[in-house]
């Protein structure tokens, strides 16, 4: 369909005011009731937060015990850690917000005479809307126009095969909301929007998809649950513990909670949604929409990337470049096209009126250049068979003023020799002709005219008997820059395949022209059919050219391909729904794409530049790796915390509960800005894309996978408890080993920080790489440390003292060497390899 339909643009339309006055009636929601009602859900979901409960019930047992500082100070925590969480839901919130707003389809409506763009939510009853195939109706309505127009209406009836429409009827003349326009065009009056549609009242929403929880996110809810029940029976244990030994139960269970609250690692849920967040967040930037927050980690472990040729590899050109004249039996350059116009002719005839496919779009175009006369204004289409069959071929009937009648077909060259009366050396004649077409790469259709069109049209096109006339090739070039994309994609350890509707030699000569693959390795639907699961699975792996493929073997590839590893995959058809469903990663173009492969799809680029499915893979790839740094820094730290309150508890040792809430709160204060928002804010580390991506079985916070941060939290404990026992054998005071070992914890936290930053790069390298939020963090957290130190009351409150320059520095010292040996370890990776 052409972008401009001077049939649509006969209609006026609304008025704005009409269509404002309108509005108030039919959408009368309440945006501003609706924005406070979602902050209300977000303060009541941060109210029962486990770490919230945990530091109320430790400001109550303070306010009962009268020491109303530390009483005071824990509602202050209360207040920030309330205040950072409503600051990152709010940031989450906003950055969702504009995907949605961005990820809005916009109906082509007409208004006060002129058309224009509007969101789904604008229009209302009256408005004149133009859809075409692969669109969604968004609204009921009365047809005005409909050429050539199909609709399925599954969605409302259950039917599968598409509905004719036209307006000989009332009934069939109309419209309902969430139909996908099958074929054709069609104009329409608006009747019912919203709720007050057919599928409005059915209760359903066509903008509302529901998404099951991504493997990562139910792998960090798993761990979460495991180390809160953890922290529970440590939270009794501890209690029990010291009220035997002390014989109180307000210190019992300040001991408990804060044991409790060494163990529940809060900020990893916090971690996971703020960086998906603000990961799609990142990539709309770059004209990337992420319907689904949760798919960007997976972009980044992309293992099979699934790409359509028509407009994805190629450039979607589609230019007539030859022609094989069938009576001359001599294939034809373009200049040579005004003798053989009967192949050209009815090319024409079988292809729509009102042309939106390129091919198409060039036949008509090359048709009004060199035929005499054009013919087209004196015939009426009267019957059409649309594009069906596997290979697909579509079949059309015309009617001359004078009555006369014709029909064509076209479509796949083996769909329109089967319907051709050819002798075996004729068919033979053709193939040779057909092959030295294809081995160019250009794309191929048969062409024939019916020998007698009857008065009573035959149910399907089986009833002509065909002639054949020729070939139509169009050549659509591959990208200019597509080498270099593929090139990337390869070193990235992304496998490509091409999943295509064209034959095989075309398919092949254009995986080898843009350099998919080395070496191009293609099998045929055909031969895929023959072959048992097995088989096919091993086929699938093994190939990646994929040629005559329909949308259910589609399907099943993609399948296979899920079984080993997530897969990204491009469509733009309307028969590509299902397939782009299935995959981990469907992406849909936004200006080529139809509308339900944008539905069906999670992430949509926008501006249909393929580089940009290299860029989404990149950042999900950074964002997957930045969240791992994060978790294990988590683990890291907490497994010091928890063993350094609980160990001394358990072996009697005197000064046993050195660390309270206080101190805890204050940890947890500079490790949850750190995972969260420092981590993220990270950039690439180099060679970030040279390495292939992580497989499934490894997990993400499996033992395996976070052994090395346990390691890493063991050696700070050892540190810790070893100051810590040296204080009790050098009878130091409890003030003096309380101030040590906190100062040894919260160094050993500033650098692991730095040196998490990689786990393979050095940390002085990565030091080159700016991370101002880093430098923010760490500087507010010396200077707190500072004022704790130096400032008496704010000292006596975190019960510590000044400390000898020598023990400063020794505290120091041991913090930097508690983690400093991950350096060495890194530096013998290196070498290694």
């Amino acid at each position: 369909m052409a972008e401009n339909n001077p049939l649509f643009e006969n209609f006026e339309g609304l008025t704005s005011e009409e269509a404002e006055r309108l509005k108030k009636s039919e959408h009368p929601g309440n945006k501003k009731g609706s924005t406070i009602a979602g902050y209300l859900h977000t303060v009541q979901e941060i109210v029962f937060e486990p770490m919230f409960l945990l530091l109320l019930s430790c400001a109550i047992i303070y306010f009962v015990l009268k020491e109303y500082n530390e009483a005071w100070f824990m509602s202050g925590a209360i207040v920030l850690v309330a205040a950072i969480s409503l600051f990152q839901e709010i940031r989450q919130k906003k950055a969702l917000d504009a995907l949605k707003q961005y990820s809005r389809k916009k109906q082509k409506v007409r208004r006060d005479g002129k058309t224009v763009f509007l969101d789904t939510e604008e229009l209302v009853t009256g408005d004149i809307v133009i859809c075409k195939e692969g669109d969604l109706i968004p609204a009921d309505g009365d047809l005005r126009a409909c050429p050539d127009f199909s609709i399925n209406e599954s969605l409302l009836t259950g039917e599968s095969l598409p509905v004719f429409k036209d307006m000989s009827t009332p009934e069939n003349s109309r419209v309902f909301q969430g139909s996908l326009v099958t074929s054709g065009q069609c104009i329409f009056s608006i009747t019912a929007t919203g709720l007050n549609t057919r599928l409005g009242k059915m209760g359903q929403k066509m903008d509302e998809m529901k998404f099951r929880k991504s493997p990562l996110q139910v792998e960090i809810n798993r761990f979460v649950t495991k180390m809160a029940i953890t922290g529970t029976v440590f939270f009794f244990l501890i209690v029990l513990i010291t009220y035997i030994q002390q014989g109180l139960w307000t210190e019992s269970l300040l001991a408990g909670l804060t044991i409790a609250m060494s163990v529940l690692p809060e900020e990893i849920p916090v971690a996971y949604t703020t960086f998906m967040a603000l990961g799609a967040w990142r990539l709309i930037r770059k004209d990337i929409i992420v319907k689904k927050t949760d798919i960007v980690e997976a972009l980044g472990n992309t293992r099979f990337l699934c790409l359509d040729k028509t407009g994805t590899i190629t450039q979607n050109k589609m230019d007539l470049v030859a022609m094989y004249d069938f009576s001359k039996d001599k294939i034809v350059e373009e200049n040579e096209f005004k003798d053989s116009l009967t192949v050209l002719n009815y090319a024409l005839w079988s292809s729509e009126t009102e042309p939106f496919d390129p091919m198409e779009k060039t036949i008509h175009d090359h048709y009004k250049q060199l035929s005499p006369v054009d013919e087209r204004k004196d015939y009426t289409m009267i019957h059409e068979y649309p594009l069906e069959g596997n290979p697909p071929s579509m079949t059309h009937v015309f009617q001359h003023e004078n009555g006369s009648r014709l029909a064509a077909i076209k479509g796949a060259p083996e769909a329109v020799f089967s319907r051709c009366n050819l002798s075996a050396s004729e068919n033979n004649r053709i193939h040779q002709h057909l092959k030295t077409l294809t081995e160019k790469g250009f794309r191929v259709l048969g062409v024939g005219k019916a020998r007698f069109v009857p008065d009573t049209m035959p149910a399907n096109p089986e009833g002509f008997t065909f002639d054949f006339c020729g070939l139509v090739a169009f050549y659509d070039p591959p990208k200019d820059d597509i080498e270099d994309f593929f090139s990337k994609v390869r070193q990235a350890g992304i496998q490509v395949k091409m999943i295509t509707g064209d034959n095989e030699a075309t398919a092949t000569y254009i995986a080898k022209k843009s350099g998919m693959a080395d070496p191009v390795l293609p099998v045929s639907m055909s031969k895929l059919l023959e072959a048992d699961d097995d088989i096919f699975e091993k086929s699938v792996l093994k190939n990646n050219v994929f040629a005559r493929i329909s949308p259910e073997i589609k399907l099943r590839i993609i399948e296979v391909l899920n079984r080993h590893g997530i897969v990204a995959m491009t469509g733009d058809g309307v028969n590509d729904g299902l397939a782009l469903k299935a995959a981990t990663v469907g992406i849909a173009m936004g200006k080529k794409g139809t509308e339900i492969a944008r539905l069906a799809s999670s992430i949509i680029i926008t501006d249909d530049k393929l580089e940009k499915i290299y860029d989404a893979i990149e950042t999900g790839r950074k964002i997957y790796y930045n969240l791992q740094k994060a978790i294990r820094y988590i683990i890291s730290i907490h497994v010091p915390i928890i063993l350094v309150v609980s160990v001394p508890l358990f072996l009697g040792w005197e000064y046993a509960s050195i660390f309270s809430p206080v101190h805890i709160i204050f940890m947890e204060l500079v490790m949850g800005p750190t995972c969260s928002i420092v981590y993220e804010n990270e950039a690439a580390e180099p060679g970030l894309m040279s390495r292939p991506p992580e497989p499934r079985e490894k997990g993400f916070i499996s033992l395996n996978n976070l052994t090395l941060s346990i390691v890493q939290g063991l050696v700070i404990t050892v540190f810790a408890l070893g100051v810590y026992s040296w204080g009790l054998h050098q009878k130091w005071s409890e003030e003096t080993i309380r101030t040590m070992v906190f100062l040894l914890l919260i160094t050993a936290n500033i650098v692991l920080s730095l040196a998490n930053r990689s786990f393979y790069h050095s940390m002085f390298l990565m030091m080159k790489t700016k991370n101002e939020l880093m430098t923010y963090i760490l500087g507010a957290t010396v200077l707190c440390v500072v004022a704790i130190l130096t400032i008496p009351a704010v000292s006596a409150f975190f019960q510590v003292t000044w400390l000898s320059y020598d023990m400063i520095l020794s505290s120091i010292g041991l913090g930097i060497l508690s983690v400093v040996w991950f350096e060495v370890y890194k530096w013998y990776l290196r070498v290694q390899q």
